[in-house]
């Protein structure tokens, strides 16, 4: 029974990223005020005074998915009726009450978060028939993994081209680029240096979608000696890697540091495997 109880915290399996998300939206608003930019603001939200927000919980779900919905609902809500209530209550009546946004965009956000996410995929199942019954497309759908490849990941994009019966994307790009660079730094300059290489490494990976890996090492006799493995998405990738200005600012930084400089393309035996090479480190 404890473990039942536990169960209902589901506040703060969401509610953490939202407010992750309200506090940077905020921020970019300051950002935005401060840049003179002026942002107008949408129609307020009106508060939900139904008293049986229940009954227009599950009226809103029988709306969405065109079937009947029983008191509690079937499986999860007879086994826990309170979070029955919470999604019925705060998630179907709270929430879906407010008029700023319709049943149909609703839809399509939700649509898009639960794709985002791992571990999910029921759900996204279901909100998937639910979007269809207000109108969403497969097309529309289509597009919307296309902003996930972009900023989560092909995996999490492939999870919603899967269950919309659309061909998936290769995880592993045919021209995927794999480089080992070997580096000999001029011993004055190496402390220097490991820190220009540091804020240069965690900025591609931050901020390139392509880069996939750059992954500094040092041999324990040889300090001086640095290698670095370098995993782009493909030759493009690599290209417009070279052109950032963090890379940039780090070739020309690091120039008199450097003594010597070996490039090494490698190619991997097995490509498929690299998927899970990090995996266990998390």
């Amino acid at each position: 029974m404890k473990l039942r109880k536990h169960s209902l915290n589901c506040t703060h399996c969401g509610f953490p990223r939202s407010l992750n998300a309200i506090n940077t939206f905020s921020d970019l608003l300051a950002e935005r005020k401060a840049k003179n930019i002026s942002d107008t603001e949408g129609q307020k939200i009106i508060e939900n005074t139904v008293k049986d927000k229940y009954e227009q919980g599950r009226k809103t779900l029988e709306e969405l998915t065109k079937t009947p919905q029983t008191k509690p609902a079937p499986g999860f809500g007879e086994f826990a009726p309170r979070i029955d209530a919470f999604l019925k209550e705060h998630l179907f009546a709270d929430i879906f009450a407010s008029k700023v946004l319709d049943l149909r965009k609703r839809e399509l956000i939700t649509i898009a978060a639960l794709a985002s996410m791992e571990g999910v995929e029921s759900q996204l199942q279901s909100h998937i028939k639910m979007g269809k019954n207000t109108g969403i497309s497969d097309a529309e759908l289509k597009e919307v993994s296309i902003i996930i490849q972009q900023i989560v990941s092909t995996t999490q994009a492939n999870t919603l081209l899967r269950n919309i019966a659309q061909p998936i994307l290769p995880i592993i790009k045919p021209d995927m680029m794999i480089r080992i660079s070997e580096i000999e730094i001029v011993p004055e300059h190496l402390e220097a240096y490991k820190s220009i290489l540091k804020e240069e490494s965690g900025a591609s990976i931050a901020k390139e979608p392509g880069v996939i890996a750059i992954f500094p090492m040092f041999q324990k006799e040889y300090p001086t000696q640095v290698r670095i493995v370098e995993i782009y998405a493909n030759k493009a990738a690599y290209e417009q890697h070279l052109q950032t200005p963090h890379f940039k600012e780090y070739k020309t930084s690091t120039l008199k540091m450097v003594k010597d400089l070996k490039l090494i393309d490698m190619e991997s035996l097995d490509k498929e495997t690299m998927r899970s090479i990090f995996r266990k480190l998390e």
